[in-house]
Order: structure tokens, then sequence, then C-alpha cells
């Protein structure tokens, strides 16, 4: 029957709702085969139509049709799907795969992942000019913050530290402030303030 297995793919993706199921090579092989052995015969078909004008085979040829798209729309839900599963691990679990999520992906899929990482890279560098060379971390911060600003204890004597607003701060070891959370953030990363929740 056309398109149970393309519909085969859904139903996995769906039973596997949160989770990433392993790639189910065997079964989009055998639709890219359907679509293929289908696509052919319906080749066949249309030429065979251009010549005789046989009206008879316009219904098969349309059939044949939606099915292919059928299963065209299918296999692109399923891929769509799974990429941004991996998309989200990104975020999750930072520039590398754990090995035992990493053999759930097929090799075209690592790829993705680790351009998608690389792109997310540079992007997190470009942005932040004002930070110095680190950029920002868009990984560390997943929900918004609920304050612009933060109580910080500073690790070691770093001296004076001026804010974008031209308060001087004198920054001493084992001293407390409350400072503004996107000027901290680079301090925070350097190891010289700690985040005081």
């Amino acid at each position: 029957m056309f398109g149970e297995k393309a519909f085969e793919l859904i139903k996995e993706l769906d039973r596997h709702n949160d989770n990433l199921p392993p790639f189910n090579d065997e079964v989009v092989r055998q639709v890219l085969d359907e679509m293929n052995a289908t696509f052919e015969q319906n080749h066949k078909d249309a030429v065979a139509f251009s010549t005789t004008n046989d009206r008879s085979m316009v219904p098969l040829i349309n059939y044949r049709h939606v099915s292919l798209e059928r299963n065209k729309r299918c296999i692109l839900a399923y891929l769509y799907n799974r990429l941004e599963h991996i998309k989200e691990m990104r975020w999750q679990f930072g520039p590398t795969i754990p090995n035992d999520i990493k053999q759930l992906l097929c090799e075209p899929e690592v790829h993705f992942f680790n351009a998608y990482s690389k792109n997310l890279a540079n992007y997190m560098m470009s942005i932040g000019e004002g930070c110095g060379n680190f950029g920002i971390d868009l990984t560390s911060y997943t929900k918004p913050p609920k304050s612009l600003y933060i109580e910080v204890r500073c690790l070691s004597d770093y001296g004076r530290f001026e804010l974008d607003s031209g308060e001087v701060v004198l920054l001493k070891k084992n001293s407390q402030h409350y400072l503004p959370r996107s000027e901290c953030e680079p301090l925070i990363r350097q190891g010289i303030l700690q985040h005081i929740e």
C-alpha cells in the first residue's frame, strides 16, 4: 500500500515524543525506493498517455502523484523533526554530543550538528564586541534574566572597574557588589567575579 512505510516514520517520531529515536535508515531507504518506483511507473504512463491520449490513465497517474507528494511530506517531516531535536541538543549539551546520543544519529546528522555548533559559536563570538574577545555565551542562559543587575563576589584583587555608565567600582578580593549583568559576565567567565544566587 502506498505511503505505509512513510507513515511508519511519522508514528515512530510520535512514539518517542521528547527523545530522539535512532535514525531509521532501513525504512527511509524503503520509502525512497517506493518513491523511485512510483515515479518511474508514473513517467512511463505519462509518456504513454501523451502518445495515445487515453484518458483512462489520468486517475491512476494522479493517484500515484498524490502518493509521491505524501511520501515526500512524510520524509521531510521526519528529517525536519530530527534536525530540530539536534539543534536543541546543541543548546542542551554544548558543542560535544554524548556518545550514547551520537549513536542515534546518522553521519549527515553528525555533520549537521558540527556545522550548526560551529555557526552558533561564530555568531556568539561576533556579538558582544564590548565584552573583549569572549563574545556572549547564549547557551548559558536559556531563560531570560529576572533582573538586569546581579550580586557578585570578587574572587581576586582586580582593581578599578569602570562601568558603561562611567561609575568606577573597586573590585577587591571578597568584596560584594550589585552590578549590571551584561558588564559582569566577562569577568565571571574569567573567574574574577562569582555570581551570588
